[in-house]
């Protein structure tokens, strides 16, 4: 997890390195150890007023694929100098009126033991068609937690970054401040 200051640089950090036209807003900037996704908006295409619910889609879903294709140099460009600086793989996303797409993101493989009920859940799932694997069935389980707790993960997000604060300001930060200056008078 990283803290609220490192977001604020990240999302800082790509405010101004993002070419001023690739969007019209940047959305959202987030983080883990692995991987940095920025979002930004692209702006609806103009339809004739009253035009069909599927007409609207389908123009947002094509501006979405138009952005992508047109932008690709200039996002891998501004990703490479973002991956050597900050060690994370960058992942992309446009949001078009209601319509939020990611294009290729990261999957990252998390090692677990489960229990035969845990296992049975997800085998159920499989059973059900709802997904094709149990790594598949996990990823519903947990979007589906998301979906429902959003709040709960929200506080208790807020709490670890109170913890990480607390813990900065802690007798242990003056010793480990104090033992980085002294191998500087060694040498």
């Amino acid at each position: 997890m990283i803290t609220p200051e490192q977001k604020e640089k990240l999302r800082g950090w790509f405010a101004g390195r993002l070419p001023d036209d690739l969007f019209e807003e940047l959305v959202e900037v987030t983080a883990d150890r692995e991987e940095i996704t920025v979002i930004g908006r692209v702006p609806e295409p103009r339809l004739a007023e009253g035009a069909p619910d599927a007409e609207r889609e389908s123009a947002r879903r094509a501006r979405i694929e138009e952005f992508r294709e047109r932008t690709r140099e200039q996002r891998m460009e501004v990703a490479r100098e973002a991956e050597h600086l900050f060690r994370r793989k960058v992942s992309w996303g446009v949001v078009c009126g209601p319509e939020r797409a990611l294009f290729t993101h990261l999957a990252a493989p998390v090692m677990t033991r489960l229990r035969q009920p845990e296992r049975q859940v997800l085998d159920t799932l499989i059973a059900a068609g709802v997904a094709r694997s149990r790594s598949d069935a996990l990823a519903w389980c947990v979007r589906l937690v998301q979906r429902h707790t959003e709040d709960w993960l929200t506080e208790l997000r807020e709490s670890l970054e109170h913890v990480q604060r607390v813990r900065a300001q802690g007798p242990d930060a003056e010793e480990v401040a104090d033992s980085s200056t002294d191998g500087d008078e060694d040498g």
